[in-house]
């Protein structure tokens, strides 16, 4: 397992907070509350070990296959349902949403291998991630993959605590299926619209790993 590069800076500024207010407790309470002194101790290693976690990235075998659209984020099914795409398709497509919950790995990886013909970023709120109307009018990023075989939307959302969204992908850059697409942080969901007619691989509420899971066969 490794550290993602977008976690240097947060896991810096936590060390050194974390850092800051144990000299504090040990100068100003161990002596008077020393149990008050360990409380501030453990739980400040504790929430460090959840930050340095929440940036992981651990070692897996890739699922590859022209037939497989796979995961693109690791999270829980919430969604599987046909919708009617406004900002690019303007018909009707399949809709597969992936909740991401602050314990998950937050890397996104592309499902297919193909070309990026499209990438927006979007302004927006910031609902929590399973309101209905967080796929179109929370703060999102779109990208556009395309080869032989489909045409495949996949975008990322911000949520209640996810306020910063990565995303790696340029206008007609050759993604490869796996490959980091970007990242979130502190949780958020994944939405991927499909053609309407996919064979669709997973579940509702389905646990699902990012590079790993098949979602649909082509």
């Amino acid at each position: 397992m490794i550290i993602h590069k977008e976690g240097y800076q947060s896991i810096g500024v936590a060390a050194l907070i974390f850092g800051l207010v144990n000299i504090i407790s040990f100068i100003f309470i161990s002596n008077r509350y020393p149990v008050t002194a360990q409380l501030i101790l453990w739980t400040s290693i504790i929430l460090f070990f959840f930050i340095l976690s929440f940036f992981r990235i651990p070692n897996r075998s890739l699922t590859k296959g022209e037939e497989h659209i796979v995961c693109p984020a690791d999270g829980k099914v919430v969604v599987i349902e046909e919708i009617t795409d406004v900002e690019y398709f303007n018909d009707k497509r399949l809709q597969v949403s992936i909740f991401m919950s602050p314990a998950n790995v937050h890397v996104n990886r592309y499902p297919i291998s193909g070309k990026v013909i499209y990438n927006k970023y979007h302004k927006g709120k910031y609902l929590v991630a399973w309101h209905p109307k967080s796929s179109t009018e929370n703060e999102r990023h779109s990208i556009v993959i395309k080869n032989d075989k489909v045409e495949v939307l996949v975008k990322q959302i911000a949520g209640a605590l996810a306020k910063r969204i990565v995303n790696y992908s340029k206008v007609d850059q050759l993604a490869e299926q796996g490959d980091e697409m970007g990242f979130i942080k502190f949780g958020s969901r994944v939405d991927m619209l499909l053609p309407v007619g996919t064979k669709i691989n997973v579940e509702l509420n389905q646990k699902v790993k990012g590079g790993v899971t098949v979602l649909a066969t082509l």
